[in-house]
């Protein structure tokens, strides 16, 4: 049988990948892959020119999947890239990318604000609370375990 936070891990889980889901379907409706919706989510948040890395580092993305979408990207018109210092690229919308941001992207951001809107300030604060206690905490587990998992090991 299983004890409560056991199941309360579960059901976390399948939270997760449910609110994965929700924005899977808002990409693959605007007819894009999860990690270019991203991007162009990105450079709506970030500002115009915002770089590469930066992208990378805020959503979690590998290199290889950030430079993967970016070409995409480029490929459809929806962006440029301009050097920046060192191995830097600023990236920029294209009016067209703009225009599609404005009516793929910018959507779901507002609709991101509404549902905060309808929690409280105190429940907003306490989901974002709880959210940053079980990333540090899990981040910690995770460092802990890769001194004894090895790459075989998945």
């Amino acid at each position: 049988m299983h004890d409560r936070q056991t199941q309360n891990l579960e059901e976390f889980n399948c939270l997760c990948r449910e609110m994965d889901g929700l924005y899977h379907e808002l990409a693959v409706r605007a007819g894009m892959s999860d990690s270019a919706f991203y991007i162009l989510y990105a450079i709506v948040e970030m500002g115009d020119g915002c770089l590469q890395k930066d992208i990378s580092e805020r959503y979690s993305f590998s290199k290889q999947t950030i430079n993967s979408s970016i070409q995409n990207l480029k490929s459809k018109g929806y962006i440029i890239l301009a050097q920046g210092k060192g191995r830097d690229k600023h990236i920029y919308f294209t009016d067209a990318g703009k225009q599609f941001a404005e009516d793929n992207v910018v959507p779901v951001m507002e609709m991101e604000n509404e549902v905060f809107q309808e929690m409280s300030p105190q429940e907003s604060q306490e989901l974002l609370r709880l959210m940053k206690k079980y990333i540090q905490i899990f981040q910690k587990k995770t460092e802990e375990n890769s001194k004894t998992m090895s790459s075989e090991d998945f």
